[in-house]
């Protein structure tokens, strides 16, 4: 029987699922795979790397930096976090991430994209620290409107939420029949559709697969909490969400 941990994106929500996770950790608690979608990429990985605090440690430092995310970084490069420093120079001058560790790791850990030719899910196993890999993460904590797309082996891919809010189904077929689901809303949420879905409409016009996957996405993410509520009934998933 494999253990799964499931983390949901959400921007700076992912705050708390850093938290819950160094609480995890602190208490040796140990799944067998993670799949994180957009900032439950960019944050969980530091479970497999073996490294509670990371996560608040470089956003407390960094979080008033206009180098690391903001309007200047929008305006100029075209990304609200900025690509260069936040996902490269962070992790590999200011505050490292031990790619060694993960490696070692015999954890599986997939990240979430969305592939804005088709408007489908990516689902890549990351097995290698390293550039490669910090743009997987990039990838899958683009959000459209302030990212652009990142190119990864000829595809252009954006946040993994957009397709794949909270990817429980994913990781039940892949073989993990017990998860631990992290979500960033608190319990009752129902999402609604997008005020941006016109502004999206025009924006990525050349990409109608794209488009018809974000405007249905409020029903797909009910859709998968209706999913989680069930197999938390029957015991298959432990759900953590705040208050």
């Amino acid at each position: 029987m494999k253990k799964g941990l499931v983390l949901e994106g959400g921007a700076m929500r992912g705050l708390f699922t850093a938290g819950v996770l160094d609480v995890l950790m602190q208490h040796r608690i140990n799944p067998d795979g993670i799949i994180g979608v957009s900032a439950g990429a960019a944050f969980g990985c530091n479970y497999k790397s073996g490294q509670p605090g990371r996560v608040i440690r470089y956003n407390k430092r960094f979080a008033n930096n206009s180098n690391y995310c903001g309007m200047r970084s929008l305006l100029t490069t075209g990304n609200l976090y900025n690509a260069e420093f936040a996902y490269h120079r962070v992790p590999t001058e200011f505050d490292l991430f031990d790619n060694e560790a993960f490696e070692h790791n015999p954890m599986e850990y997939y990240v979430v994209c969305t592939d804005i030719a088709t408007g489908l899910p990516v689902y890549n196993l990351c097995t290698k620290g390293g550039h490669a890999f910090y743009e997987w993460v990039r990838a899958s904590s683009s959000l459209p409107i302030v990212s652009r797309p990142v190119e990864i082996n000829g595809q252009l891919l954006l946040d993994g939420g957009l397709t794949d809010s909270i990817p429980l189904q994913f990781m039940q077929r892949k073989g993990y029949s017990k998860n631990i689901v992290i979500l960033t809303r608190p319990a009752g949420y129902r999402k609604k559709p997008s005020k941006f879905t016109g502004i999206m409409r025009i924006l990525y016009s050349r990409y109608p697969g794209l488009v018809k996957s974000i405007s249905k996405r409020h029903q797909m993410y009910n859709t998968q909490l209706d999913t989680i509520a069930a197999c938390e009934q029957a015991g298959n998933c432990f759900v953590i969400r705040p208050d």
